[in-house]
């Protein structure tokens, strides 16, 4: 039932968001927020992450930063450190702000590497939501997996993670 209703809520969610999703290297990256010089708790655990699980091209976070002056929503840590700091799409800021699951299997998407998306609320040691993680699977042609099995990827990793955040403002702390 999990699945259809995250399958149900991308099949909504993505019509309205085709032009926010795409992105290649010749569009400019607009960014709304500058992350500070340290490495945060959040790039901490987004580096483990992609060290420990090598089926992933990409995993990034997304929120409100702490500190914005303009609380917009931002990526605030990912696998590509020059893309922090810019604004998070439309799917991004429904996750972290609903609480929504996105799954997008990239059907008709030209992507340089075929990748899996997942997109699923980041929450906080007590369970509540602090932003959205967005998990890019490599997903070469006859891999096989079900879009079942990507999802339960994304929720163990997700999971995993989940007693490291004391809270929000947690994640933007010096990393240890």
């Amino acid at each position: 039932m999990k699945i259809a209703t995250a399958i149900l809520a991308a099949a909504i969610a993505m019509p309205a968001l085709t032009s926010t999703i795409a992105w290649s290297a010749s569009e400019a990256v607009v960014k709304v927020w500058t992350p500070p010089s340290q490495k945060t708790q959040a790039q901490a655990l987004v580096d483990g992450l992609m060290k420990d699980n090598p089926g992933l091209l990409s995993v990034t976070f997304h929120g409100v930063p702490v500190g914005s002056a303009n609380e917009a929503y931002a990526m605030f840590a990912g696998s590509f450190p020059d893309r922090v700091g810019k604004a998070s799409a439309d799917d991004d800021i429904m996750v972290a702000a609903k609480g929504f699951t996105i799954i997008d299997p990239r059907y008709g998407k030209n992507d340089p590497e075929p990748k899996f998306l997942v997109l699923v609320p980041l929450r906080d040691a007590k369970s509540k939501n602090v932003g959205c993680i967005v998990f890019a699977f490599k997903n070469p042609k006859d891999s096989g997996k079900t879009e079942a099995q990507f999802l339960a990827s994304a929720n163990t990793m997700r999971d995993g993670i989940q007693s490291k955040i004391a809270d929000h403002a947690a994640l933007f702390a010096a990393a240890k």
